[in-house]
């Protein structure tokens, strides 16, 4: 049974990065061989410099990659899958928790956010959870369910965990861990 030793682990949270009470960070503290992909700039992201700081992440793995992203995360894995190919071969899956429709988001005046839309709708290159919550406020449980039948996913409907992340206080996450877990079991290595 495959663990987390047996691959690299890329955490990518969205706007902000991930601080106290966000799972990943909780995720990070309890494995430590979890690696943030971290942004110089997390509160003005743009897509290119987040995209090129992922590149250089996985082209120093010697390891098949798992990326774990949350929220804008989830939108950098989607662009940078399909225009990263290459380096997308490296890549064994990713679990996606509470992506953020960037179609919604685009084009909103004073937006931080540059370049990581519009959502495409193409099957990602490598096996994928989507994990979603039915109350989120940056993304449809529907939307989300179109973004996992798009991407090949698979979907994991999350029940009412707004969108996830530090605001929830999830703390360590146990079902997210399980999740998680069985996802990592499902990958092939080599």
């Amino acid at each position: 049974m495959r663990d987390t030793h047996d691959f690299t682990i890329l955490v990518l949270p969205g706007v902000n990065g991930s601080g106290a009470g966000h799972f990943q960070t909780a995720w990070e503290e309890a494995f430590p061989e979890f690696q943030r992909v971290e942004q110089a700039d997390w509160d003005h992201p743009v897509y290119a410099d987040w995209s090129a700081r992922l590149t250089a992440a996985v082209a120093q793995s010697t390891r098949p990659v798992v990326l774990l992203a949350h929220s804008l995360g989830t939108s950098l894995v989607m662009r940078w899958s399909l225009e990263q190919s290459a380096f997308a071969e490296k890549v064994a899956g990713a679990f996606l928790v509470a992506p953020t429709d960037r179609d919604r988001f685009d084009g909103v005046p004073d937006s931080p956010v540059r370049g990581f839309g519009p959502m495409i709708l193409k099957g990602l290159p490598f096996r994928s959870v989507v994990v979603a919550s039915r109350n989120d406020d940056r993304v449809t449980f529907e939307r989300a369910t179109e973004f996992a039948r798009a991407w090949g996913a698979t979907l994991v409907d999350a029940g009412y965990q707004g969108h996830m992340g530090s605001a929830a206080q999830l703390g360590i996450w146990p079902r997210g861990l399980l999740w998680f877990g069985q996802f990592l079991a499902s990958l092939k290595t080599g």
